[in-house]
Order: C-alpha cells, then sequence, then structure tokens
C-alpha cells in the first residue's frame, strides 16, 4: 500500500519561511517522479512544482519560482519543498504527489496517482 504523509507546514508570518517535508513508502521512490500541489479554499488543487525521479529536474509554476525549491533524498525516501518569501497568498493545504509512469503532462491532479492527506500552511500579513 503507498503512503505518503506529509509534514512541516504551519502559521508563519510573510517573508518568512516554511520548509514541507513528504515521506513516501509503499512505491519504488527512486523511480518515481514527485510532486506538489495546493488548495486554497474555495480554489482547485494547484501545481505547484514536480522533481524528477533523480533530483536532476524541476518545474515550478510561475507564481513560486524564486522562492520554492523541490528536493529529495532517495535514500530516504523524501521529497522536501523549501518556501521562502512566503506571501499570504501562499495560505493553502500542500499535498505531496508521486507518480510512476512517464506521461508528459505534470501540471493537472488527474496527472498523478498518489496522494497524501496534505499540510495547512498559513501566511499571515
Amino acid at each position: 500500500q503507498v503512503r505518503l504523509v506529509e509534514s512541516g507546514g504551519g502559521l508563519v508570518q510573510a517573508g518568512g519561511s516554511l520548509r514541507l517535508s513528504c515521506t513516501a513508502s509503499g512505491l519504488s521512490f527512486s523511480n518515481s517522479r514527485m510532486g506538489w500541489f495546493r488548495r486554497s479554499p474555495g480554489k482547485e488543487r494547484e501545481f505547484v512544482g514536480y522533481i524528477s525521479w533523480n533530483g536532476v529536474t524541476t518545474y515550478y509554476v510561475d507564481s513560486v519560482k524564486g522562492r520554492f525549491t523541490i528536493a529529495r533524498d532517495n535514500a530516504r525516501n523524501t521529497v522536501s519543498l523549501q518556501m521562502n518569501s512566503l506571501e499570504p497568498e501562499d495560505t493553502a493545504s500542500y499535498y505531496c504527489a508521486a507518480r510512476i509512469d512517464m506521461g508528459i503532462r505534470y501540471s493537472s491532479p488527474y496527472d498523478w496517482t498518489y496522494w497524501g492527506q496534505g499540510t495547512q500552511v498559513t501566511v499571515s500579513s
């Protein structure tokens, strides 16, 4: 059974930083692409970024480029999302996602197979 568990959410002031982690089990992590999504109240789940199986390639949504960084540790089956210069607009539940297929699409939640339960990030102004 595949399990993704996020941690690290919390309350932070605008301009601050948070680091989210996601620990995976039950899948071949080193062969999996890992992604992060977020959902704000009243909005659909939004793509944040993803990292390739070997960590060489990353993609980010324009709104977080230069502020967020995704990294992975295949020895520990973990992927992280370092969030700097946080803004109130970043307030959302953040979800870790995984996939093992080789599809070229990545920005829709339907492109991803496995999901964590989410962790809340609140940025105060």
